[in-house]
């Protein structure tokens, strides 16, 4: 087996100026990992990682930023928390300031202009900009290569930045060329001299990005792997992302694409009427992802980020002809996108979160005679975890892992303890000196394991609220319950 440091790891991780969760199976990945590259002594490495599905050019790149913080002695957990975040924030800027620019050199800077406002308020980039997600950075890499995309009347590009952000894109999160696809086509098609391009750049830049990638990730798994082709058999060939759920073929048309624009909605639609026809290209490009990746079971919102920017190309032309209701319009999106980013930045699945902060002032019991240990029973990656921890303190949480045997009776351990709470509790503390300090759950579960609690002296000790919106395992407050 290859020599991987032990890390928690999961998707995504948290907000910068608010402090909601995204979706509950979508906890910080990133700052965990990145403080493991930099020696840490705690952690537990999700099925992604002991796969090789993904790549550690992204985590690598968190890493640095710890380094940096503990060569300058600031290595406390709200610098290894909050400077991920910053980053990724200003990198998001950078990629709004390009768009901005590209689109100037398409039009012009009136027409620029709409669509660097359409872009700053629309909700969803609020929502997702500042999150270190590799869909965030994703969709900043992308934009940044499509600054330097060579179009149709207007001056070229280089191709070779372009491409090598689109590789970087693409070491990332390997679906950044879904969106590139119809681009890397165009461009193809409308170049006169296709074997030079073929061979003397698009080749050489493949070649060097694959191989950076072999090379980096040899030396972090300590075997060969090619982290890209894993990622196509388990997500495409197997579709072990269904694991996770699955929605209808339509979801992206009915609801991804709808929800991601929001109030946009009627004004891409109107764009894509106005705009010139040498625009067709752009729309090709989110009309092609929205397509493939409906071809998927496995749906998200944040799948589809990557195509915001060419939506907003479409929106910034609609404001430019909306000559006498501009005003109006303006102010409409304003309102419309200021109060979902709000509540989704700053009181909705807020709960995980809050925890957290509690939680994290049990670090104290460390390195005591008698350290707390904390269990989890919340669904899978409720919480960003050690990475919002930074201590050394035992931490249980319910797994589930994928079956990637082919065994049609798998049960992952999550299914198994929400089947029977009580049951499950009482087959795995038998022995009451392995029971931990603390257990922490959504408020629906309360009355599942109160039993459980009251046998072995839990008593609450704190309340966080989570969401106005419970569904199924996920209650609208989190509670802590601790042993007496």
């Amino acid at each position: 087996g290859g020599r991987v440091p032990k890390v928690f790891c999961e998707w995504n991780s948290w907000p910068l100026p608010w402090q909601p969760a995204t979706s509950p199976r979508h906890p910080a990945m990133l700052l965990s990992l990145g403080k493991v590259l930099n020696a840490a002594r705690y952690g537990y490495l999700t099925w992604e990682w002991t796969e090789g599905l993904r790549g550690s050019l992204f985590p690598l790149f968190f890493a640095s930023l710890y380094k940096g913080l503990q060569l300058l002695s600031r290595d406390d957990v709200q610098w290894l928390i909050w400077l991920p975040r910053v980053t990724q924030a200003l990198l998001s800027a950078l990629a709004d300031v390009k768009l901005y620019s590209f689109a100037k050199s398409l039009e012009d800077g009136e027409t620029a202009k709409w669509v660097y406002f359409c872009q700053l308020c629309s909700w969803f980039t609020w929502f997702c900009c500042t999150r270190t997600l590799t869909n965030t950075m994703e969709t900043v890499l992308s934009t940044l290569a499509l600054s330097y995309y060579p179009v149709e009347g207007t001056r070229p590009g280089s191709r070779q930045k372009c491409l090598a952000l689109l590789a970087l894109a693409c070491l990332v999160r390997p679906t950044a060329l879904i969106p590139w696809t119809p681009l890397l086509l165009h461009q193809f098609w409308r170049e006169p001299r296709k074997r030079p391009l073929l061979l003397s750049t698009y080749l050489p830049v493949g070649l060097i990005a694959l191989g950076g990638s072999l090379i980096l990730d040899r030396l972090f798994f300590g075997r060969w792997v090619v982290v890209q082709l894993n990622f196509l058999k388990v997500n495409v060939l197997h579709s072990l992302a269904a694991f996770y759920g699955s929605h209808p073929w339509h979801w992206y048309f009915s609801q991804g694409l709808p929800v991601v624009l929001g109030p946009h909605l009627p004004f891409f639609i109107h764009g894509c009427f106005r705009a010139p026809k040498r625009h067709r290209v752009f729309l090709s490009v989110v009309l092609w992802t929205v397509v493939v990746y409906s071809t998927l079971s496995h749906k998200e919102f944040r799948f589809i980020y990557p195509v915001l920017p060419f939506c907003m190309i479409f929106c910034g032309h609609s404001l430019r002809q909306l000559k006498r209701w501009r005003g109006a319009a303006c102010t409409f999106l304003l309102i419309a996108n200021l109060l979902p980013a709000l509540y989704t930045g700053l009181v909705h699945q807020r709960g995980t979160l809050d925890v957290m902060g509690y939680l994290q002032g049990l670090c104290q019991t460390a390195c005591g005679p008698a350290p707390a240990s904390i269990l989890m029973l919340m669904p899978c990656h409720s919480t960003p975890h050690y990475s919002h921890l930074h201590c050394l303190l035992p931490l249980r949480f319910l797994e589930c892992p994928p079956d990637l045997t082919g065994n049609a009776s798998y049960v992952d351990e999550a299914a198994r303890f929400y089947t029977d709470p009580q049951q499950w509790l009482l087959e795995e503390f038998s022995n009451t000196s392995l029971l931990p300090t603390h257990v922490v759950f959504f408020n629906v579960l309360e009355q599942d394991i109160s039993s459980f609690l009251g046998t072995n002296g839990y008593t609450r000790s704190a309340s966080f609220f989570h969401t106005h919106l419970p569904q199924g395992r996920t209650g609208s407050y989190v509670y802590v319950y601790e042993r007496n």
